[in-house]
């Protein structure tokens, strides 16, 4: 009897420890900042190439030499390489907003978030890496994102 007692406070605790870890809110969202305009220029000129489905006019906002670095992919080096990857995958109301970023002579970086259209919140998250160019024009040497949803359990349907 006391055996059953002690294993059915246990489940009770246990149930208990389980629902309240579900019920737990999501982490708030982190604030926008505000970028200089050439920082801000790579942004809006990314999104603007990828709303028109523009895979060479991405390529350009990349270094010469430079990465991107997608999820479940091998990386990707190089305008050309680059231009071919985003070639039929760009496309589509993507919104970027930077949650830091910072400059030193001719490097920098830029972390943020994306989402697409009017959904709210974001969707994933991303780092840019850049270099200042010959020009002085701040380029994208690196780009590397990926989503903010949980993965996909084997077999389970797609999210909606």
């Amino acid at each position: 009897m006391r055996l059953a007692a002690i294993l059915t406070s246990l489940l009770v605790i246990a149930l208990a420890g389980e629902s309240h870890a579900q019920a737990a809110p999501p982490p708030p969202e982190l604030p926008t900042v505000e970028l200089s305009p050439e920082l801000d220029r790579v942004l809006r000129d990314y999104e603007s190439a990828w709303r028109r489905g523009d895979a060479a006019g991405l390529a350009a906002l990349f270094a010469e030499d430079g990465f991107v670095l997608q999820g479940g992919r091998a990386p990707i080096r190089g305008r050309a390489a680059i231009q071919a990857a985003y070639a039929g995958q760009a496309g589509g109301p993507l919104r970027l907003r930077a949650l830091a970023a910072a400059t030193a002579d001719t490097v920098g970086y830029i972390i943020g978030a994306y989402g697409y259209g009017d959904a709210p919140g974001d969707q994933g998250k991303f780092t840019l890496t850049l270099s200042r160019g010959p020009d002085g024009r701040w380029l994208i040497f690196s780009d590397m994102d990926n989503s903010s949803r949980p993965p996909r359990q084997p077999g389970a349907a797609p999210p909606p």
